[in-house]
């Protein structure tokens, strides 16, 4: 019971807490909404991503390290690592002509 409960605490201070309320953004007509957002360096965020296409989306991004599917009609939480100040670029990967974004982290 006590090495179920240290295991318990360890993950608890390894695992990072997304404690801020999730960034609202919206897909629609192949666009994020709003497509540039400013989050503070040294913090995980969490963006609730809302598809209003009637097709699934991949918001996608290698410098952010995420990807994540969002079927139409749907929403879907995408978790991101805390992050080093700099600009990081996303994309929907299914209309990456149109599906653009940029995270700002100061």
């Amino acid at each position: 019971m006590k090495s179920v409960l240290l295991v318990c605490a360890a993950l608890a201070i390894a695992t990072p807490a997304f404690a801020d309320a999730p960034i609202e953004m919206t897909l629609k007509d192949h666009k994020f909404t709003p497509a540039q957002v400013t989050v503070k360096a040294g913090q995980p965020i969490t963006i609730h991503l809302t598809n209003k296409d009637a097709t699934a989306e991949e918001f996608d991004s290698t410098s952010l390290k995420v990807e994540k599917v969002v079927a139409g009609g749907s929403d879907g939480m995408v978790r991101i690592r805390p992050l080093s100040p700099g600009k990081y670029p996303f994309m929907g990967e299914y209309h990456s002509s149109t599906a653009q974004g940029l995270v700002i982290v100061k």
